[in-house]
């Protein structure tokens, strides 16, 4: 009789990171339940593998009973389920503190071998932001409920769909000067492809469980990461740095918006959380286990971020057919 695929539950499966987590899932044999709030959203994961191996389902992660269903007859789970911007129900204990115990708690009572969950560098419970409180309150509830749960936290994650390079490249786009704030904290940025291959790795293969952290081999500065972004789509902006005092004071403004618009506005812009998570580095802690445990060499990011950032180039896609000395123009 043939061997009867093993089935994964990956929470938050349509998003950045969990899309490549699934895709490389297919790949390697799995059957996949692609666990979001709303499934028809997200039907484009069926085209990652065989017609039935890639499904998405309903759950929300602050729902015990559907986050149950999605999880009953697996073999593991990952959830990658985080969020940046509160907005109504969706708070950073809701969705970074509780749900991940939740989930860990599950997977326990089924009886599920393996779990990973995604977490973040910078996860601290004495931290003065909520994110990074929440997510560290969210580790410790799953390694209290899953011992042997594997935890992975990445720096700041880039790929074609990331919303950090391709933020400030769309601002540079049309804006004459590019505000910064922390130009001097350093990040460690990863491949979201590398997160990936260390997530399903972690439910294929036993791992050591615990935290491992994941950064790519490059340590730069935010002001750094904006010049190599510039150079990349062939733009020249000066780099203006915005004081810590009156980046909080924009973003206390934009927050006060998000709460009085009762929904219409969404704060994607700056909050004064994540004024407060600039003020610190966000790299691997020396002595963390990391990509060498997984047997994972990480990719450098001049090898990726001109195959995507090329769109916001003058000309796009065309802009390696015009004259070098226009280029250097712009």
């Amino acid at each position: 009789m043939p061997e009867v695929a093993p089935i994964v539950t990956v929470f938050g499966g349509s998003g950045f990171i969990g899309r490549y987590i699934c895709q490389r899932l297919a790949r390697e044999g799995w059957r996949v339940r692609v666990a979001v709030r709303r499934p028809n959203d997200a039907v484009f994961v069926r085209t990652y593998g065989v017609v039935g191996q890639v499904e998405p389902i309903q759950a929300n992660v602050r729902d015990e009973a559907s986050v149950r269903r999605a999880m009953h007859g697996v073999d593991a789970v990952i959830n990658c389920v985080g969020i940046l911007v509160t907005s109504g129900r969706q708070t950073f204990d809701a969705v970074q503190a509780e749900a991940p115990g939740r989930i860990a708690r599950i997977a326990a009572e089924l009886g599920i071998r393996r779990l990973v969950q995604i977490s973040a560098i910078g996860a601290d419970p004495e931290s003065d932001s909520e994110y990074a409180r929440t997510k560290a309150a969210g580790e410790h509830a799953v390694l209290a409920a899953f011992p042997n749960a594997v935890i992975l936290r990445p720096s700041i994650v880039f790929g074609v769909e990331d919303r950090f390079f391709n933020r400030f490249a769309s601002m540079a786009s049309y804006m004459p000067v590019l505000p910064i704030v922390a130009p001097d904290t350093r990040f460690q940025p990863v491949y979201v492809e590398d997160v990936a291959k260390a997530a399903v790795k972690a439910v294929s293969e036993p791992m050591e469980p615990g935290v491992y952290e994941l950064g790519g081999p490059e340590v730069c500065t935010f002001r750094e990461l904006m010049e190599r972004m510039l150079h990349v789509i062939g733009r020249r902006r000066p780099l203006i740095t915005v004081p810590f005092g009156l980046a909080r004071i924009q973003a206390k403004v934009l927050d006060f918006l998000q709460r009085v618009s009762f929904g219409l506005f969404t704060n994607k812009l700056l909050t004064e959380d994540q004024v407060r998570l600039l003020r610190r580095d966000n790299v691997v802690a020396a002595g963390a286990r990391g990509f060498e445990a997984f047997g994972i060499q990480p990719t450098p990011m001049a090898a990726i971020l001109d195959s995507y950032l090329i769109c916001y180039r003058r000309g796009g896609q065309f802009a390696r057919l015009r004259a070098p000395e226009m280029m250097s123009q712009e």
